[in-house]
């Protein structure tokens, strides 16, 4: 145990600040922010404005897989889905600590506002742990099939590369988060059919997979300062080993 964790560490300890920022800001804002729908006019498309984050996740472990291995990126996912259970349970707390939130303040309806707040910064067990269970698979997923995705290429990193190897595992990955958390979540506790279940996961990777098309050029920009920088190629030669 305490070798593994040695060995947790040392990967976590290869990630650049930046990335490992963009990480838990992803993680925890796609969180928070999935608790809004978006109101897209269709019955069948279900969305919320968790996607304005979680392309961001997916990114950069497209980023760390291209230049730290398959095993760091799963250990950054840990790392950043650690640190949104953490701000879960200060969010969970906060909500219970007595007092009012200042959009609360509208005349008449102030305890309505103010629980309908703390209910959603406080948070739904079965949501939580739902949508904790479809990104930790989902990383594992994005992050292997990058790799290996990536084996049938050059060693050398250009775009061409960078982009296959990001759109094809991003929006598989995707459709597994979108279908494992509506299978969990959606259908067990609010009645959906597995119909609307798969359209929903479908139509909600093709959506995020747009997000990465849009931002894959500077996720590759990233990808090649990582490599130039002194340890990076080293590092990248000894996972691939492994």
């Amino acid at each position: 145990m305490k070798t593994a964790f040695s060995s947790f560490r040392s990967m976590l300890r290869t990630v650049p600040p930046i990335v490992s920022a963009m990480m838990i800001l992803s993680v925890v804002g796609m969180n928070l922010l999935a608790n809004k729908s978006i109101n897209t006019g269709l019955d069948w498309l279900a969305l919320d404005c968790g996607i304005l984050f979680s392309w961001l996740a997916y990114l950069s472990m497209d980023i760390l897989t291209h230049c730290c291995g398959p095993r760091v990126s799963s250990a950054m996912s840990i790392m950043a889905l650690c640190a949104n259970l953490l701000m879960a349970l200060v969010f969970f707390i906060a909500s219970r600590i007595s007092g009012v939130w200042g959009e609360s303040f509208v005349e008449g309806s102030e305890e309505v506002i103010n629980t309908a707040l703390n209910r959603t910064f406080g948070g739904t067990w079965f949501i939580i742990l739902g949508s904790s269970i479809a990104f930790l698979a989902s990383a594992f997923i994005n992050s292997f099939l990058n790799y290996g995705i990536g084996r049938l290429f050059k060693k050398e990193l250009n775009f061409g590369e960078f982009a296959v190897r990001s759109y094809v595992s991003t929006f598989i990955a995707q459709l597994a988060d979108n279908l494992i958390f509506a299978l969990l979540v959606s259908k067990v506790f609010f009645g959906w059919s597995l119909l609307q279940c798969f359209t929903c996961a479908l139509t909600g990777a093709v959506l995020e997979l747009l997000f990465e098309v849009v931002f894959s050029p500077i996720g590759y920009r990233i990808s090649k300062r990582m490599l130039s920088e002194r340890g990076y190629g080293v590092i990248v030669g000894a996972d691939n080993r492994v």
